[in-house]
């Protein structure tokens, strides 16, 4: 059956240059974080560190809002409850109208894409103006993001020189990245004078003193919320915290995670707008708490941790499957490893139930996730909902994806598995069969190669034991395996010799007949 996703991951596995892009890049990211955090114990327990403190926001989600709505409140601000995407548009809309706001500066905000806030503003008449490279970049080609930290990745210098020629009215003859980066800078900085409304996101919001936490690399960000006279701040409610002294060690592990570095560029800690004296900062600053489904989801003692990500796209980065399709490939504003799991609660299994199964369970976002998300396990809690539900669940759409044909094959399955003997008839009767195996599996054949129509190199060489993994370079298809074993074994079958570990070894001792059973092994092995 054709789907959606389906045909997006289609659509992504022709786009070879864009998967080059994202793979270097990811590459380079992974690099990064390992190298930012050279004691493994000390990970651990900044990890460990991390999941206590967002685990306790969570648990507390209700009183820690409250608390955060009064001290805001107190601070100057105006705190705005939003229960959907459609209610939160309507309040960034009414204060723009009161403003008197023709255009919005927006800083990087992944609940603004959320939102769906920039196709709402020009359906209004009001212009949305990106301040934030990548996004500006993926503005002017008319893209979505592809990653929640880089939403560029994707595209490479080259392609953004054509696309900043065609678009910037100054784009600079060559593609230097420094004179890309000063052309954007410049169009950038033209935009802010006469924009009276600026947007941003929030990356932790502490409840104990009314503070907002934005943190970026480029300026944008404090540009768009201290140049205009009103500055709207988006968030969602999982975002508080509850006191200030649990903010470096989130900020640790989420700049790190993100990027590799120690900190980033600017690190802005916003309690209120303009007071009197002072001579920048916006008049007005509006808090738009918005909810979506995240309250549901937090009703879930399982899905619960689900909340307590940090949008660092570690998760993406480690994952085979994102590295080789990119974030287009999901349709969906998070991707990777966090958006297979967040989407389909968020949305409900019967619109975004599929993308539960778009993840090898490898557990590589597992072991990468600075705040310890089990993200494997509740990837499986979603897939066995999605066709047979749970009794008390609170996530929408639940059996949706379940098919008759599908039961019936599973029983057939448990039928056939739970009798040793027709498990055995079953298999016999498979193996006098397999000569009518066809020689295409579907969609399994249809993007990798077989393994005995792959490459075949020298054998890689043994280290304590094990088998050595290749490397492979930009020049190959990104689809082809790097474990060579298979490519051993027809190796030494080339040169006579028997891979098989029952292969009896040298010895002193005079040869003795080798059993029929060893024989089989053998021949299996082979």
């Amino acid at each position: 059956m054709t789907t959606e996703l389906r045909v997006s991951i289609g659509a992504a596995l022709g786009r070879e240059r864009a998967r080059v892009n994202i793979r270097r890049a990811m590459d380079g990211l992974v690099a990064k974080r390992l190298k930012a955090f050279p004691d493994a114990e000390e990970l651990e327990q900044l990890r460990d560190q991390g999941r206590a403190i967002r685990g306790h926001a969570v648990a507390r989600l209700p009183e820690l809002l409250e608390e955060l709505e009064r001290n805001c409140i107190r601070n100057g601000m105006e705190v705005h409850w939003a229960e959907t995407s459609d209610e939160a548009n309507g309040i960034v809309l009414d204060i723009l109208r009161r403003s008197g706001a023709r255009a919005l500066l927006k800083g990087k905000s992944m609940v603004s894409e959320e939102m769906g806030l920039n196709a709402r503003l020009a359906a209004e008449g009001i212009e949305p103006v990106e301040t934030d490279l990548g996004e500006l970049i993926i503005q002017l080609a008319g893209e979505p993001p592809s990653h929640i930290i880089a939403p560029a990745v994707h595209k490479d210098r080259h392609e953004i020189a054509d696309l900043f020629r065609e678009r910037l009215p100054e784009a600079p003859a060559g593609e230097r990245i420094e004179d890309l980066t000063a052309a954007a800078r410049a169009y950038m900085r033209s935009r802010f004078q006469g924009i009276n409304a600026g947007l941003s996101g929030v990356n932790f919001a502490v409840a104990e003193t009314g503070t907002l936490c934005l943190v970026e690399n480029e300026g944008n960000g404090r540009m768009s919320t201290t140049a205009p006279d009103v500055h709207i701040a988006v968030m969602g409610i999982e975002k508080v915290i509850a006191r200030l002294d649990q903010l470096p060690p989130l900020l640790t592990l989420l700049t790190r995670s993100a990027t590799g570095q120690p900190i980033t560029t600017y690190v802005n800690l916003i309690s209120g707008p303009r007071r009197p004296g002072e001579k920048d900062g916006p008049r007005e600053l509006h808090l738009i708490l918005l909810d979506n489904g995240r309250s549901r989801i937090r009703q879930d003692p399982e899905l619960a941790a689900t909340l307590r990500c940090i949008r660092c796209g570690a998760c993406m980065n480690h994952c085979p499957v994102y590295t080789r399709l990119g974030g287009h490939a999901y349709g969906t504003v998070y991707p990777g490893p966090i958006g297979s799991i967040l989407e389909p609660q968020l949305q409900g299994l019967g619109l975004r139930g599929e993308m539960a199964e778009v993840s090898t369970l490898c557990g590589a976002c597992a072991e990468v996730c600075p705040v310890r998300i089990p993200i494997p396990a509740l990837l499986n809690r979603l897939r066995h909902e999605s066709v047979a539900g749970r009794t008390g669940s609170q996530v929408a759409g639940q059996g949706s994806r379940r098919t008759r044909a599908e039961a019936r094959l599973w029983a057939l399955w448990s039928w056939v598995c739970a009798n040793p003997s027709r498990y055995r008839s079953f298999t016999r009767l498979a193996t006098a069969l397999r000569a009518m195996q066809p020689a295409r599996l579907g969609p399994w054949t249809r993007h990798p190669r077989s393994p005995a129509n792959r490459t075949q190199g020298p054998p890689p060489a043994r280290s304590g034991g094990g088998v050595r993994y290749r490397v492979v370079s930009d020049a190959e298809p990104l689809t082809q395996g790097a474990d060579l074993r298979s490519d051993r074994r027809r190796h030494s079958r080339s040169r006579g010799q028997c891979p098989s570990p029952y292969r009896s070894r040298p010895s002193k001792a005079p040869p003795r007949r080798s059993s029929s059973r060893t024989r089989r092994r053998c021949r299996r092995a082979c």
